[in-house]
Parts: C-alpha cells; sequence; structure tokens
C-alpha cells in the first residue's frame, strides 16, 4: 500500500484473522478460512460500518439518532462462526449472488441450452445457491474512490459453480463518507453469457439492533406497481398498480400498518416479501430514489438512491427469537427489514422483465447508496 493510500486508511482497523474453530457436526467447510478477516471504516464524526470478507458481509453500521448517541443498526453476529453455522442461513448484511432472489423450479434456458440449479427454497433457487456469494470467501482489498477511503472485495464465480454458465469477475467496493452514506458498487465480466443480479442484504432496525419490532417505522417506497408472486414466491409477470392495495407505500406509512390485513399477496409471503418496481428518475444517469425509512423514537432515518428498476421489500417475516444478534436479544418476529436493491425476480424466465444477462465484452455495474441521518 502506498504511502497516501494508508494515511487514507489511518481509519480503517483491520482487526486480523479471525480463526474462529468450527466445532458444529454441520459446519460449512471454509477452505481458506485464516483468511477471513474484519475491517473497520470509520468517519470523522465516529459513525462507522464494519465488513468481514466472508460473505462480503456488512456486519455493523453504528450511526447516531437523534440525540447524537450512537447505534448499531444493522442485524449480524459477533463471530464469523456464528454466520457459518447461523440457523435457516437468514443471509445477514450479506451480498447475494450470482443472482440474488428467486429463479423458478431452479431452471433457465439462455442461448439454446438448459441450465439447472439448486431447489434451495422450496421447489425454487434462492440467492444463488447452497454456496453463494454470501459463504465464499471475497479477497479484500483497501483502496480509495475520488480520494476517499473504501475496501472492494473480489470474487471468481467459476465456470459451472452452483450450475452457473460463465467464469464471472466479481467486484463490490463499499465506501463510507462523512456524510453517513454507505457506497456500494457493483462490477462484473464475463466470458459467458450469464444471469446476474448482485444485492446487499443488511437487515436494519433503526432502533437498534434487538430493540424490538420494525413495525412502527415509517417507510416511503417510490413504487407505483409491483410484481405480485405465486404460492411460492415467483413473480406472475404481471405488473400491479399499487393504488388500494396494501403495497401501496407511495406516501409513508408504518410498516405495521397494513401487514396484518387479508391479502392474498400477503398471505403467500406471510407479510411483504416482494419486489417494487421503482419510478425512475427523469434525469439520465441519475440514482433514483427508492425508499425512505424512518424510525420515531430515535428519528433515525435511512434514503436508499440506486440504478436498479427494483427493490425488495422483506419485513423480517421468518425472525422467530432463535437467532440472538450482537446485544445479545433474540431477533424477534419482524425484527428487521430489508430493502434489496435489484432486477426483478425470475427475470431468466421473464422475457417481459428488464433482462439481467450479462455478456462476453459487456461490463455489469450497478450502484446502491445508503443515507443514513436523523431528524
Amino acid at each position: 500500500m502506498n504511502q497516501s493510500v494508508a494515511q487514507w486508511f489511518a481509519g480503517l482497523l483491520m482487526t486480523g484473522c479471525l480463526t474462529i474453530p468450527v466445532y458444529a457436526q454441520d459446519a460449512m467447510q471454509v477452505e481458506d478460512f485464516d483468511s477471513i478477516e474484519l475491517y473497520t471504516l470509520e468517519n470523522k464524526s465516529g459513525a462507522k460500518i464494519q465488513i468481514t470478507n466472508f460473505g462480503a458481509i456488512v456486519t455493523s453500521i453504528v450511526v447516531p439518532d437523534r440525540d447524537g448517541e450512537m447505534g448499531d443498526v444493522a442485524l449480524g453476529y459477533d463471530s464469523v462462526e456464528s454466520y457459518i453455522n447461523a440457523v435457516d442461513k437468514p443471509y445477514f448484511g450479506a451480498i447475494v449472488g450470482r443472482y440474488g432472489n428467486r429463479i423458478a423450479n431452479g431452471e433457465f434456458a439462455l442461448d439454446g441450452e438448459t441450465y439447472s440449479l439448486a431447489t434451495n427454497n422450496g421447489p425454487n433457487h434462492l440467492h444463488g445457491g447452497v454456496i453463494g456469494f454470501d459463504k465464499v470467501v471475497w479477497d479484500a482489498e483497501p483502496t480509495a474512490v475520488d480520494g476517499k477511503p473504501a475496501l472492494k472485495m473480489s470474487y471468481l464465480a467459476k465456470d459451472g459453480e452452483e450450475g452457473y454458465p460463465g467464469n464471472l469477475n466479481v467486484a463490490v467496493t463499499y465506501q463510507w463518507t462523512d456524510e453517513n452514506k454507505l457506497i456500494v458498487r457493483y462490477e462484473a465480466t464475463t466470458d459467458k453469457a450469464t444471469p446476474i443480479n448482485l444485492t446487499q442484504h443488511t437487515y436494519f432496525n433503526l432502533a437498534g439492533e434487538g430493540n424490538g419490532t420494525i413495525l412502527d417505522h415509517e417507510l416511503m417506497l417510490n413504487a407505483s406497481k409491483f410484481t405480485p408472486v405465486d404460492s411460492t414466491l415467483i413473480p406472475t409477470g404481471e405488473l400491479r398498480d399499487v393504488e388500494g392495495t396494501p403495497f401501496d407505500f407511495r406516501k409513508a406509512k408504518s410498516i405495521g400498518r397494513d401487514v396484518g390485513v387479508e391479502n392474498e399477496q400477503l398471505r403467500f409471503g406471510l407479510g411483504y416479501d416482494h419486489n417494487f418496481v421503482l419510478n425512475a428518475s427523469d434525469e439520465p444517469g441519475e440514482l433514483t430514489l427508492a425508499a425512505r425509512v424512518s424510525e420515531p423514537k430515535t428519528g433515525r432515518v435511512m434514503e436508499i438512491h440506486t440504478s436498479e428498476p427494483g427493490i425488495q421489500f422483506y419485513c423480517g417475516n421468518f425472525l422467530d427469537g432463535r437467532l440472538e444478534g450482537k446485544s445479545g436479544k433474540p431477533y424477534v418476529h419482524r425484527g428487521g427489514f430489508c430493502l434489496e436493491t435489484q432486477h426483478y425476480p425470475d427475470s431468466p424466465n421473464q422475457p417481459s422483465f428488464p433482462s439481467s444477462i450479462l455478456k462476453p465484452g459487456e461490463k455489469y455495474g450497478t450502484t446502491t447508496v445508503f443515507h443514513f441521518s436523523a431528524k
């Protein structure tokens, strides 16, 4: 590392090698376990994020409330062993891929060939398969973006890995700014046509991880339509208006207001677990305002801008108190929410959806910004 970059990274703490032994009999085998490390990016106000190169996971996001008190708003664990051996594999904080979200029946056709993937979510393929990008060790490189410190994660997904075609070179760069913005940039190239849909899978609770449910959080989604699903959560292909439905978040409302109403879509998802079609920005090249969330007690606010066409809103329907977080508190039912910027689920099988196919010679590139503030 050159001297100037080293100076930029004076605020980045590398806590060292996490060589925690895995005792569980069903523990996943991680070949380069000794290379797992934890990094901290801290800004001038003391707000910080932590990232591990296992799964490119964001393990914590510590930001101030309206009184300036710092709190961790990202659900997760305090040891790499817990991430590896977690019950139900909730994908806390991870980069998921090669294809985030679901692919129907674990199958798609491309260039005259049919590809079979793992069916690890009922009859469907979810988040890249049995060993997706959330369960591998990435190469981590401290770097700089616009003269500011950042952390670049790289991974080569080999041709045939989890059933996908093509050698896919992936890079995810995390940047943490003095304005409390987490900027996530995704890049990829391939030597064979392949689906790709990368997203960040952090569960948030703006009251602080482990501090009850997120049902009183006020959510705005900049989406006039959503993609309804069948009983296995695969989109039907329809783009349905949110108006007059529990899925209308165009004006902010509490997450809990309509989650319990009688509605077939809510019944299929056991609550909200749906892709929303974002109203794209009118300015070419400008990121779209996707979502804004506020928490009334702490005043914390999170705003999301993205270059992606959709966002998956999931309100922690499968959290049930069995998982214990960094605070030592159980993660209760609906104790966290996800807002995953993305292409639509099952796009490889839905020709009317925006294409998620990356071809040789093309460059995949998307950006999502999570901006934290308080009011």
